[in-house]
Parts: structure tokens; sequence; C-alpha cells
């Protein structure tokens, strides 16, 4: 967040742990980081690791269900401009979208 504002970028933060996305959402910042759901989630966690998300990895519509279930399993954090996004780790991975 710091690059961001040293560029006068105005931004939001939004706690998905407190206030998961839904689904739609989900398929939005997806489509705007142009990554499968897959790409975006946190494989170590404790929420994939004890209710077999695994099993469903290739599946994007049920990876969405359990993302909006689970919201502890989804990357963070995630900066979205416009129409791209972002993992935000590291943190020079901003420069791609603006």
């Amino acid at each position: 967040m710091r690059i961001l504002e040293d560029l006068n970028i105005d931004y939001e933060v939004i706690n998905y742990l407190k206030d998961p996305p839904s689904i739609d959402d989900l398929k939005i910042i997806s489509k705007k980081l142009n990554l499968r759901p897959k790409q975006f989630i946190r494989k170590g966690e404790k929420d994939f690791l004890n209710n077999s998300i695994n099993c469903f990895i290739d599946d994007d519509t049920k990876l969405f269900e359990l993302m909006n279930m689970y919201p502890k399993i989804i990357e963070r954090p995630i900066i979205l401009i416009n129409e791209k996004g972002c993992i935000g780790r590291p943190p020079e991975n901003i420069y791609k979208i603006i």
C-alpha cells in the first residue's frame, strides 16, 4: 500500500475475512487478475487442507463457492485498479498494473 500512497493512487482496503466476497465478486476478481481461482488460493492454509479443497482444484465453479465459504484461502493482498489486478506480494507487482 505504501507504493500506492507514494504514487498518490487512491485505493480501498476490503477486509474479506470479515466480509467475504460474493461468488460474482470472485469471478470479477479472477478476470481482473487474469488468473483461474486455483492460482490465487493459499494452498497451505488450514481451511484449504482441512476441507479437502484440493479435490476441487480444477473445478473453477466449485472453487469460487469454496473461496466464498472459506475466505482465509484467498491469497492476499489483492490489488485492483480499474480493470486490472495483481497479488500484492511482492509489493512491486503493483507496477505491473499501473
